[in-house]
């Protein structure tokens, strides 16, 4: 089976290399550096969705793998407060999009104040942190989670959701 990825963020990357792994036998996987062809900061899961379909369906022009995966983290507000929502999608080769969402939680109104000035989550959160590349391990999930759940878990989730339905899709 032939896996292609939308993406060389490493937590992602491990999110669909583990769940992918652990249904399928024989895959190859192969990584793209793909558009998403939203903001860098998408601001509503209509945006974030939209992203990940993007991914996915640009994966497959490059690619034509069997699965083809776009994955996109954002961010939405309801009341004032300001959530993170991630969002996956896989492109067939027949051209059917799959898509599912993950976990959302609270950012801290200084983190949230920031995005909205135009900043995107990554950067700031490794200034937040002192560290770099927050984005490619712990995530702002690890951060504000102290360590419970990482963005490779958070993502594995979406992964796992997308490949049932695909199991589900390919059993019609």
């Amino acid at each position: 089976m032939q896996v292609a990825i939308g993406t060389k963020n490493k937590a992602k990357t491990a999110a669909i290399q583990n769940i992918v792994n652990t249904y399928f036998d024989h895959v190859h996987f192969e990584q793209y550096t793909v558009s998403s062809n939203v903001s860098e900061q998408p601001f509503s899961n209509e945006e974030t969705r939209q992203g990940a379909i993007n991914r996915a369906r640009n994966t497959l022009q490059v690619a034509r793998a069997d699965l083809n995966f776009g994955l996109e983290g954002g961010v939405h507000e309801i009341d004032g407060l300001m959530y993170c929502c991630n969002w996956g999608a896989i492109a067939l080769k027949d051209g059917t999009v799959l898509t599912c969402a993950g976990a959302q939680f609270l950012l801290p109104e200084e983190i949230a104040n920031e995005l909205r000035l135009g900043k995107e989550l990554g950067p700031v959160m490794d200034e937040y942190t002192n560290k770099t590349d927050t984005r490619h391990h712990v995530g702002a999930i690890g951060v504000f989670t102290k360590g419970l759940v990482d963005r490779t878990e958070m993502f594995e989730h979406i992964v796992k959701l997308l490949i049932g339905q695909y199991l589900f899709y390919k059993n019609i």
